[in-house]
């Protein structure tokens, strides 16, 4: 069983849930950008029960508050989020689960605050962004987020309500890796009955989100910081698999490149049959690999 916790900010609170007792060992688990903290619902049951696993809505996602009105949502807003939900736990040393975006918060976290993180676990996201070599795309994405986010506040629109069916059906249409059990256990968290049908509860302006990259050399020292604790689990039918990445994400393939050539011998980088959400619709794919990390007491966690 679970429990829900809140973590009074400025703007108002960020939800969690947690599992296990309080004095385990400290899990902080991240979830994926427009998803929520249900994401983790049915692994979390499968990994060691002497843990004290709390995964968390980052602001503008599940059942946390929206960002004050005018304010966008940069990457590090949400290593912040980290931040304070790791004080208000009082958590000084813990271990960071981070699935696709969170993986990427996760990260930053471990490199702006490496003491504090015992073993960082990435699943299907390689911690990192990669900068664009060309100039010109980086400003192009830079004026589109200011763009979005001045179109959106012009517009000024009320949430849209759908059907339960029709709510699940859109997103499994914007996420194809997304079973229906999956979305429907995403969905539970991730929308409010209304009169009217379910709404929706992410704030509209996540999708305009500022993001922090790194060339691959910058990206391969940060990780050198922690090599000695990270494990990076990707899906053969995930996002990260080189042979089935279009140019938009060239950044996987130079940082997956980096790693092994680099970092080969520091760094757990494992491949598992399964999609982009592996931990969410088949768990038991990954969840003895977690589990051994999680427990492994010497130095470098070994699988």
């Amino acid at each position: 069983m679970f429990r829900e916790l809140k973590f009074p900010v400025p703007w108002g609170h960020v939800a969690a849930k947690a599992w296990g007792p309080s004095e385990g060992h400290p899990v902080l688990c991240l979830h994926g950008w427009l998803d929520n903290a249900n994401t983790f619902d049915k692994l979390i049951p499968l990994l060691p029960r002497d843990c004290y696993y709390v995964a968390m809505d980052f602001s503008g996602h599940g059942l946390s508050s929206h960002r004050p009105a005018g304010s966008p949502y940069h990457f590090l807003d949400y290593v912040s989020d980290v931040c304070r939900v790791a004080a208000a736990l009082q958590w000084r040393r813990f271990t960071l689960m981070g699935h696709s975006m969170g993986g990427s918060v996760a990260g930053m976290f471990s490199f702006l605050y490496p003491e504090m993180v015992e073993k960082l676990i990435l699943l299907e996201n390689l911690g990192f962004l990669l900068a664009p070599e060309d100039t010109e795309a980086w400003l192009k994405s830079k004026r589109m987020m200011i763009d979005r986010l001045l179109s959106l506040e012009a517009k000024q629109q009320t949430p849209k309500a759908w059907s339960p069916e029709a709510a699940l059906q859109r997103l499994l249409e914007a996420n194809r890796h997304l079973t229906a059990e999956g979305g429907a256990i995403l969905l539970q968290r991730g929308a409010t009955e209304t009169p009217a049908g379910l709404v929706y509860n992410r704030d509209i302006r996540v999708r305009t989100q500022s993001r922090e990259s790194f060339t691959a050399e910058q990206c391969v020292k940060f990780l050198q910081k922690i090599q000695d604790r990270v494990l990076i689990i990707v899906a053969q039918d995930g996002l990260l698999m080189p042979h089935k990445l279009d140019s938009r994400n060239y950044f996987v393939k130079a940082l997956r490149e980096a790693f092994e050539s680099t970092l080969k011998e520091h760094i757990q980088l494992i491949e598992v049959p399964g999609s982009h959400f592996v931990h969410l619709n088949e768990p038991e794919v990954v969840s003895g690999i977690i589990s051994n990390f999680l427990t492994a007491q010497n130095a470098r966690a070994r699988l």
